[in-house]
């Protein structure tokens, strides 16, 4: 079982933890750190709000201060533990910083979190050009993929690949007032998309596949 520190702010990564426990198969064992009090703009000494030790295999950073994440950056990158922090811009430590939690790429390092969580891999069974089920191999933390894959099942395969990044959407955590000035989006109309391309992509290569064996007969 792999121990998973969860750091937050006031709750911010509630939704995480949550979509982790639901959809992680019990291979997880989660350590909360949650930092409510009010905190200025900028912090000195972050040492009264961040432990000194973390025994833990993954560190995930939903903290809100900037200086917070940068210090606990840090203090992983000391003491050889990987960090997410998605969505953030940290320039210091090794963390692992994916424009959202569903962007996060394969990461050996990541152990069991990284084959379950990250950027969505699907599989599809279509029957009489509908989608019969999605099954989802690795999706979003949050629960988006295996939520959105629910709400699809029984529809057109057109209408499926439109409403499937709608869904996930209306699931995704992310504040959808963000926005990143490189991909032009907010998280949220990240989200959609990587998980829009996904099912497209899937139902091509069942297409094409489809067409080899009709040739090959």
């Amino acid at each position: 079982m792999q121990t998973i520190a969860v750091f937050q702010q006031n709750g911010s990564g509630n939704t995480k933890i949550a979509g982790i426990n639901q959809f992680g198969d019990q291979q997880f064992r989660i350590q909360i750190f949650d930092i409510e009090p009010n905190l200025p703009e900028v912090l000195d000494d972050t040492s009264p709000y961040l432990p000194k030790v973390i025994h833990a295999d993954l560190v995930l950073d939903y903290l809100k201060h900037h200086d917070l994440s940068e210090d606990l950056s840090l203090l992983c990158e000391k003491l050889g533990i990987p960090l997410v922090a998605s969505g953030k811009k940290i320039q210091c430590g090794n963390a692992l910083c994916p424009p959202t939690c569903c962007t996060l790429a394969d990461h050996t390092a990541l152990g069991d979190y990284g084959k379950i969580f990250g950027a969505p891999k699907i599989a599809v069974d279509v029957a009489d050009d509908c989608i019969a089920e999605i099954r989802v191999l690795r999706g979003a933390p949050c629960g988006a993929t295996w939520l959105a894959a629910k709400k699809v099942a029984g529809l057109p395969l057109k209408e499926a690949m439109t409403r499937f990044g709608l869904e996930v959407q209306f699931f995704c955590s992310a504040n959808p007032a963000g926005w990143d000035p490189l991909y032009g989006k907010s998280p949220v109309h990240v989200a959609a998309d990587i998980h829009s391309a996904a099912l497209k992509t899937c139902l091509k290569k069942q297409a094409h596949h489809a067409c080899s064996r009709e040739d090959s007969l």
